[in-house]
């Protein structure tokens, strides 16, 4: 690739091969045993994240950053939580805060599953300066912006 940088089209023709090629590979990462059973779906994925590399956290913390309703979070983690894969409790500072964190027994299976994942990522990031994987993310928040623009519009006509 040519260090001038690249057009828009090329960009996007670029874009448009790589992006199902990417897609096709994270869907057949292989989900530990242990979590086969329980079909979790792309916001499971993310909460465990969010839980894994930033630890514990309260339920509208979660719904703040999965930027869904914190009722919506309640469901996911009544769910993970009666399937064993994490631990509510109460905060000892509020009480009528919940704290979330992934149950000590899931933890190493939850760990192997988004580890290749976080590895390549950061493979990926670590020559970027702090400017570039700034952009960088950016634009994929842009472009799943305007993805989901385009749905709604498509839903409404």
């Amino acid at each position: 690739m040519s260090t001038d940088g690249l057009s828009v089209e090329a960009g996007v023709r670029t874009l448009l091969l790589l992006m199902p090629r990417m897609v096709g590979r994270i869907k057949r990462v292989k989900v530990p045993e242990q979590l086969q059973s329980l079909n979790l779906a792309p916001r499971h994925l993310s909460l465990l994240a969010y839980l894994l590399f930033d630890g514990p956290l309260g339920v509208n913390e979660l719904a703040a950053r999965l930027e869904v309703a914190p009722a919506t979070v309640s469901l996911m983690v009544g769910d993970l939580s009666r399937r064993g894969v994490v631990e509510r409790r109460e905060d000892d500072a509020d009480r009528r805060r919940t704290i979330v964190a992934i149950a000590e027994e899931s933890r190493e299976s939850v760990d192997r599953w988004l580890a290749r994942g976080a590895r390549a990522w950061r493979k990926a990031l670590e020559p970027l300066t702090p400017a570039e994987r700034l952009l960088f993310v950016e634009t994929l928040r842009a472009y799943e912006r305007e993805v989901l623009a385009e749905e709604g519009e498509e839903r409404e006509g």
